[in-house]
């Protein structure tokens, strides 16, 4: 396996293997990997001759500092785990290599990134898309590979590549639990014992909406099943539960205006941990 921290060596990797007529697959991740992230590589590597993960903490999506400065940093974990699947290249720059001096350019999202996620944190999505698009250049791939779990970044991330003509198909991965509901994510190791129990709210508040639409149209009564449950853990306070079209990501009033099915979405802070988990209805 490769380890490549600078953009042109990774660039000339990639470039390599495609003039061999190998498709190429980049998993972008923050590290900590766990085994929501095995899936995304497993599907990367059965769509794609080569797999690259990139492993960057980046600091342009966090409108925290001290977000950023506890999010979990495990690289050695992170080379053994690539290296046990097959990973043939990791990317893992140092922020000075991303964002070296003078930097000043990035990439702007459009309407999709100013509802939920966009408007809880201001600038997060001019982070990612900024920092996906360096990705991009900097390895090249023929298929990225991304969660179901961050629902609003998939979206955002396909419609950029789209809107950018970057030729690089973007692959959807069903969001990884653990064995209570709770989805998978890097956040959860930082989560107290006492609210990583009480952190189950958050898949049953989705859970309650869902079942909810399986009796009622209206979105607002389907939110009150889901802030039900919320406000019954103590230990939880809700930043935002949504009801949305899934290609437009607007919020909806009733469920009888779209075609197919809608999605709903939520985030929840836990302690000074917030998390998010999103579900189709």
């Amino acid at each position: 396996m490769h380890r490549f921290d600078r953009p042109a060596d990774v660039r000339a990797w990639s470039d390599a293997a495609r003039a061999r007529g190998e498709v190429v697959g980049l998993v972008p991740t923050m590290g900590a990997l766990h085994d929501g992230h095995v899936s995304l590589i497993e599907l990367a590597g059965q769509r794609c001759d080569q797999v690259a993960v990139s492993v960057f903490v980046n600091p342009l999506q966090f409108n925290r500092p001290d977000d950023f400065d506890s999010y979990p940093r495990t690289i050695d974990d992170d080379l053994a785990t690539c290296d046990a699947l097959g990973v043939t290249a990791v990317y893992a720059p140092t922020p000075a290599t991303m964002y070296p001096r003078g930097f000043q350019t990035h990439v702007e999202p459009g309407p999709l990134a100013e509802t939920m996620e966009g408007a809880a944190r201001p600038g997060h999505f001019r982070g990612v898309t900024t920092v996906v698009t360096k990705l991009f250049a900097a390895v090249r791939p023929d298929v990225a590979v991304f969660g179901e779990k961050d629902f609003q970044q998939l979206a955002i991330i396909r419609r950029m590549a789209e809107d950018l003509d970057l030729g690089i198909e973007i692959v959807a991965a069903a969001t990884v639990r653990e064995a209570d509901g709770l989805a998978m994510s890097s956040r959860n190791t930082r989560l107290s014992p006492p609210d990583r129990v009480a952190a189950r709210c958050v898949p049953a508040a989705l859970g309650a909406l869902a079942d909810a639409a399986g009796r009622e149209r209206n979105v607002e009564r389907l939110l009150a099943a889901a802030r039900e449950v919320i406000s019954a853990e103590p230990r939880a306070r809700l930043d935002y539960v949504s009801v949305f079209d899934p290609a437009t990501l607007e919020p909806l009033e009733t469920l009888e205006t779209l075609d197919g099915p809608a999605r709903a979405a939520i985030a929840v802070w836990l302690g000074d941990v917030r998390l998010i988990d999103n579900r189709a209805l």
